[in-house]
C-alpha cells in the first residue's frame, strides 16, 4: 500500500527552494516570510501559512516551489537525501549544465541505480547560491560505480573543490548523450536493451523522458525532426539492436526518422499529437518490459509546466524514490487541463468499507505558485483523495 508523503518532506526542501537559485528568502504581502518553518507556535500570526500550508502542502500534494530549476533541482535533492545520516545522504551528486535542457534530460539517467546521484544544476561553470548549499548539505559519499566520485559533472559546469569528480562531456547535445549513455553503460556493467529517443527540438515532448531515464536507467537520446544525427546513431549501434521507444509524434520525430531507427532495433513509438496527451500516454503504457502502466490507483505522480523542460530533470529523482510515479504536464498556470484532469479521474482511489485499507495518490507539484496555481494545486489534490465508492451497479462515487 502506498501512503501519501508525509508533508514534513515538503518543509525540508523549500528551505532550499527559493525564487532564482539563491538563498534569498521572499515576502509576502503581508509581511511574512513565504518558505515555510519550523517551530511555529499556535499563538504566531497565520501559524498555518508560516507552516507552510497550503501553499507547499496540501493532504493529497508537496510542492516544491522554487522559481526557476537550479531551486528546484536543489528543493528535490533535499526531499529526497534529507542527509542527517549516513545512510539517506547521496553515494553522487550529478551536476548538469542548466544552459542546455536536453543535458537535463539525458543527465537524469543518473539518477537511476547503480549511481543513484543527486541532481543539481550549475549555470555553466558558475555553481549558483542554491545548488552550493544544496551540495553542501548532501555532502556525497563517493559513488563506486561512478568510480569512487563525489561529483559527476555532465558537461561544462562548476568544479566545487574539495571533492572527487569525473566528467562527462561531449561537443553537443548528441554527443554529450551519448556519453551519458556510455557512462551509464560503465557504471552497470553491461548496456540496457531498451533506449528512448525524443526530438532535440521540441522540449515539451522530451520531458517525460527524464523519469524514466532515473527510474529505468534507460538512456535518452536525441534526434532531429527529419535526421539522425551520427553521434545518436553511433550510440544506438552500442546497444546491438535494442528496442528503442520514440517518445513523440511525426511532426517531432518524422517517419523517416523512425524508418532509419528500424534498422538498429525494434521501434515502438509513443506520440500523442500534444505534450499534455503524450505524457499521459506514456504514464498509461506498458509493454513486458518497458512503461509505467499507471492505470489503476495507487501511485505517485509528478506535476510541471510544459515551458519549463529542465524543471523535468530537477524533479527527476522524485520518479525514483517515494511513491516513484510518471511526470505529467501541465500547460497553464491556472486551469487544470482537461485531459489531465479526466486521467486523475481514471486512477482516483475508491474505498467501499473502510478508507485505512485502501490505496492513495501522492502528488509533487514542481514550481512556484505563479506557474502553477493554488487553485491548479487543490484541484490536483481533490482528484487525488481517496473516495467512497457505491456498491451499485454503476460503480459510482459518494
Amino acid at each position: 500500500m502506498r501512503r501519501p508523503v508525509a508533508a514534513l518532506a515538503c518543509l525540508l526542501a523549500a528551505l532550499a527552494a527559493t525564487a532564482c537559485g539563491r538563498a534569498d528568502r521572499t515576502r509576502t504581502a503581508a509581511g511574512s516570510d513565504s518558505t515555510p518553518g519550523l517551530g511555529v507556535k499556535g499563538s504566531t500570526p497565520e501559524a498555518s501559512h508560516d507552516l507552510g500550508f497550503p501553499a507547499f502542502a496540501t493532504k493529497n500534494t508537496t510542492r516544491i516551489g522554487g522559481a526557476d530549476p537550479v531551486a528546484n533541482a536543489a528543493g528535490v535533492a533535499r526531499a529526497v537525501f534529507p542527509a542527517t545520516t549516513p545512510e539517506n545522504r547521496p553515494a553522487a551528486v550529478a551536476l548538469i549544465d542548466a544552459r542546455d535542457w536536453r543535458a537535463g534530460i539525458a543527465g537524469s539517467v543518473l539518477a537511476s541505480t547503480p549511481v543513484r546521484a543527486a541532481i543539481l544544476l550549475s549555470n555553466g561553470p558558475i555553481l549558483p547560491d542554491a545548488s552550493r548549499d544544496a551540495l553542501a548539505a548532501l555532502r556525497p559519499l563517493g559513488s563506486k560505480a561512478a568510480g569512487g566520485a563525489q561529483v559527476v559533472r555532465v558537461g561544462d559546469v562548476a568544479r566545487p573543490p574539495g571533492l572527487r569528480s569525473t566528467d562527462i562531456a561531449g561537443r553537443d547535445p548528441f554527443a554529450l548523450a551519448r556519453a551519458l549513455d556510455a557512462f551509464q553503460t560503465a557504471a552497470r556493467g553491461k548496456s540496457s536493451d531498451r533506449v528512448v529517443v525524443v526530438s532535440a527540438d521540441d522540449p515539451a515532448f522530451a520531458m517525460p523522458a527524464a523519469a524514466w531515464a532515473a527510474k529505468a536507467g534507460d538512456p535518452v537520446l536525441f534526434v532531429h525532426r527529419n535526421s539522425l544525427p551520427q553521434e545518436t546513431k553511433a550510440a544506438l549501434l552500442a546497444h546491438d539492436q535494442p528496442r528503442i521507444y520514440i517518445l513523440g509524434p511525426p511532426a517531432t520525430v518524422s517517419a523517416a526518422v523512425a524508418s532509419d531507427l528500424k534498422k538498429l532495433g525494434t521501434v515502438k513509438r509513443l506520440g500523442a499529437a500534444n505534450p499534455i496527451d503524450n505524457a499521459i500516454a506514456f504514464a498509461r503504457y506498458s509493454d513486458p518490459t518497458f512503461g509505467w502502466g499507471v492505470v489503476d490507483p495507487g501511485h505517485g505522480l509528478v506535476f510541471a509546466r510544459t515551458n519549463q523542460p529542465l524543471d523535468a530533470a530537477a524533479a527527476s529523482p522524485l520518479s525514483v524514490s517515494g511513491s516513484y510515479g510518471p511526470l505529467l504536464l501541465l500547460a497553464s498556470p491556472t486551469g487544470l487541463d482537461g485531459a489531465v484532469g479526466q486521467f486523475l479521474l481514471d486512477i482516483q482511489p475508491g474505498y467501499t468499507r473502510d478508507p485505512v485499507r485502501g490505496v492513495y495518490n501522492h502528488g509533487w507539484i514542481i514550481r512556484d505558485d505563479k506557474a502553477i496555481s493554488l487553485g491548479v494545486q487543490s484541484q490536483i489534490d481533490e482528484l487525488l483523495e481517496i473516495t467512497r465508492v457505491s456498491k451499485s451497479k454503476t460503480g459510482s462515487r459518494s
